[in-house]
C-alpha cells in the first residue's frame, strides 16, 4: 500500500501525492494513505466516508473548514511527476500537481503541525469531484453526514495562484429548440429547415453584452455562450429539429430561478429546458472570520468566474473563498505544473491565519 510522510518537505510531499495516482473512481490508495497518516497524530479526530477521509481539532473554538478533494482527471502522460527548474523558478510537473495536490500536500502538513490552532479545523479530504456532480464527495458528505461541514468559514484550497477569489459565479445550462418540417435536401422548399430557424438564437448569442455585478464588493463577470449543437439525421435531409446548448454563468447574487427567468426573458418565444444548473455563491467577506483571514495572509479578494465546491458551503450557509497554489489555466493540462513558490506561501499563508498571527 502506498504510504505517506508528512514529515518530508513540501515539495517532496506534493510529488509523493501525486505519484500515487488517484484518477476519479479510483481514490481509495490516496484516501487510504492519508488516512493512515492522519490517525498517528492524537490531536486529531479521524472520520471516513467512503473514500472521502475527514480530521477535525476539537478545542471548543470556532470551527473553520480547509477542504480539497484528492481526484484527477485522467493522466495522460504526465506522472510521475517530476521536480523541473525553469530560469529562477523551480515547479513540480505532473498530473494532479496544480488541480490539486499542491493544495492537499499543504492541508496535510498544516493538519500534521497544527495542534494548537487559533481555531478549530475540520480538514476534509474528497473524492469524485472531476466528475458528475451527484458522485461529489463534498456533496455526498453533506447528504450524509453534514455535521461534518459545520463551521463559520471555510476555504477550499483550490488552485487560485496564490490568491484569494471569493465565492464563485453560479452555472445553468439550457437547450433551447427550434422545429421544422423534414424534406429531402434536393426540394427544400417542401419543408422547413430548423438549423435556419435558430439563426435568431446564434445572432442573440454573438451580439450578447456580459453584465459586470458587484456582490459583497467584488465584481463578477457574467457570460453567455453557444457550447453544443445538434441537428439532422442524413447529409441529404432538411433537419426538422435544432438543438443548441447554451451555458449561462450568473452573478452570485442571482438564483437558479432568477437565471432561469432571464434566459426565457432573452429567448423568448423559443422552447427552451434546464438541462444542469448549479448556484453560485456570495464571497461573504464582510464576515469578521472572512476580514481576519484576508487580513492574516495579507492578500486583496478577487471574485471566481467558474463554479467551484465553495457553493456548497454557501448553500449551509458558510462563506467560503478559494486560495490555493497553482494556476487554474494548467488545471486538467498536459503540461499541469505548479510553481514551488506558489506552494510556500499558501502554506504560510494559512499557517499565519490559523496560528492567529501575519504572513511575516
Amino acid at each position: 500500500m502506498p504510504k505517506l510522510d508528512l514529515s518530508k518537505s513540501l515539495v517532496e510531499l506534493t510529488i509523493d501525492i501525486c505519484n500515487i495516482e488517484s484518477v476519479s473512481g479510483n481514490e481509495k490508495a490516496l484516501a487510504d494513505a492519508i488516512e493512515a497518516e492522519l490517525r498517528q497524530h492524537s490531536h486529531l479526530e479521524v472520520i471516513r466516508n467512503q473514500d472521502a477521509v475527514i480530521a477535525r481539532t476539537n478545542l471548543g473554538r470556532d470551527r473553520v473548514v480547509i477542504a480539497g478533494h484528492i481526484d484527477t482527471v485522467p493522466v495522460a502522460g504526465n506522472l510521475p511527476a517530476e521536480l523541473h527548474h525553469f530560469e529562477r523558478e523551480q515547479t513540480i510537473v505532473g498530473r494532479g500537481s496544480v488541480d490539486m495536490k499542491a493544495g492537499i500536500a499543504v492541508m496535510l502538513k498544516l493538519a500534521k503541525e497544527l495542534t494548537e490552532p487559533s481555531h478549530d479545523i475540520t480538514w476534509i479530504f474528497y473524492d469524485h469531484e472531476e466528475v458528475d456532480s451527484t458522485l461529489n464527495g463534498l456533496g455526498r458528505i453533506a447528504r450524509e453526514q453534514p455535521e461534518l461541514l459545520s463551521g463559520k468559514f471555510a476555504v477550499l484550497c483550490e488552485p487560485t495562484s496564490a490568491l484569494v477569489e471569493g465565492g464563485c459565479n453560479g452555472t445553468m445550462r439550457v437547450k433551447l429548440t427550434t422545429a421544422g418540417i423534414k424534406a429531402h435536401s434536393a426540394r427544400p422548399w417542401m419543408g422547413s429547415n430548423a438549423i435556419h430557424s435558430a439563426a435568431p438564437v446564434l445572432q442573440t448569442l454573438a451580439s450578447f453584452t456580459p453584465e459586470t455585478v458587484a456582490v459583497d464588493g467584488l465584481d463578477y463577470r457574467e457570460s453567455l455562450n453557444a457550447v453544443r449543437i445538434n441537428a439532422g439525421i442524413a447529409g441529404n435531409v432538411i433537419p426538422d429539429s435544432c438543438d443548441v446548448e447554451v451555458n449561462y454563468r450568473f452573478a452570485p447574487s442571482k438564483s437558479a430561478a432568477d437565471a432561469e427567468a432571464y434566459l426565457r426573458e432573452v429567448f423568448e418565444g423559443v422552447q427552451l429546458e434546464v438541462i444542469d444548473v448549479a448556484e453560485g455563491a456570495r464571497p461573504g467577506l464582510d464576515t469578521e472570520l472572512a476580514k481576519a483571514f484576508i487580513a492574516a495572509i495579507g492578500a486583496t479578494a478577487r471574485p471566481k468566474y467558474g463554479w467551484t465546491d465553495v457553493a456548497r458551503f454557501s448553500a449551509l450557509g458558510i462563506p467560503a473563498v478559494n486560495y490555493g497554489p497553482g494556476d487554474p489555466s494548467l488545471a486538467h493540462a498536459d503540461n499541469e505544473n505548479v510553481p514551488v513558490g506558489h506552494i510556500f506561501d499558501v502554506e504560510a499563508g494559512l499557517r499565519a491565519w490559523l496560528s492567529g498571527s501575519e504572513v511575516a
